[in-house]
């Protein structure tokens, strides 16, 4: 299973206001592990960022002068998510931008490119309602180390992102669930748990003692049914030595 973990920075908050992309970061996650292939680019808006969209990500337009425009890596970035599921925190606001940049190109729709659009926000309210899931929450919950991350940027964010959709997908590994003291739930009413993962957890054999015990119930076991218990059958602990007597 191919993923790519997708975020972008923009000059403000909206393409219908003419409003452009300038970065991009993707992240390539194969069979749930981070293969180290990314595509990341800065690209020049042709416009000034808003003020409040330049505190956020701090991209001056002296700095995206020189560097190209959406058009001129269009086709890369749809090769790369050619196909994969594509994750984005709060991906109506991404793909919207990416949307409206096609459109000035003539070109499909993102989700015409990639196979899904899977949308992290969501999921994390669905496991977390009534939390916050902004994607500084999420890894601060997930204990992933985000104090490198002073601005936002797309490469970076796509990366904590990564990690945390890693995190947040890797099944249910405890008995209770998180949940508020008000019982709130998601806005799908429903908690979705992702593929359990057991490599994470301890091993744990069994003493001595408790396999001489372990013995001991199978042998009442087959008393009571006159013959082996179909444990027997499944059983997959060699026999326990006897303790041995008392010097």
């Amino acid at each position: 299973m191919r993923q790519i973990i997708f975020d972008t920075e923009t000059t403000g908050l909206d393409p219908a206001q003419g409003h452009r992309i300038v970065e991009i970061g993707c992240v390539e996650i194969l069979n749930r592990t981070v293969t180290g292939r990314n595509m990341h680019v800065y690209l020049n808006p042709d416009r000034e960022s808003d003020p409040e969209a330049l505190a956020v990500h701090g991209l001056t337009t002296e700095f995206l002068s020189d560097k190209p425009r959406f058009k001129e890596v269009a086709d890369e970035l749809m090769e790369f998510m050619r196909g994969a599921e594509v994750i984005i925190h709060n991906a109506a606001f991404d793909t919207k931008f990416v949307n409206a940049e096609m459109a000035r190109l003539g070109k499909p729709v993102m989700v015409d490119y990639c196979g899904k659009i899977t949308d992290s926000l969501m999921e994390a309210r669905q496991r977390r309602p009534g939390k916050r899931n902004s994607l500084d929450a999420l890894c601060d919950f997930y204990g992933i180390s985000n104090a490198h991350r002073t601005l936002h940027g797309a490469l970076l964010d796509a990366q904590l992102l990564g990690e945390v959709w890693l995190a947040m997908t890797r099944g249910q590994d405890a008995l209770l669930i998180d949940m508020d003291d008000d019982g709130a739930s998601g806005q799908s009413g429903r908690e979705v748990i992702g593929r359990f993962d057991a490599s994470g957890l301890p091993v744990l054999m069994a003493n001595p003692e408790e396999l001489v015990a372990h013995q001991e119930y199978l042998k009442a076991l087959d008393k009571s049914v006159g013959g082996a218990s179909v444990w027997r059958t499944y059983d997959p602990l060699p026999p326990a030595a006897e303790p041995a007597p008392a010097a």
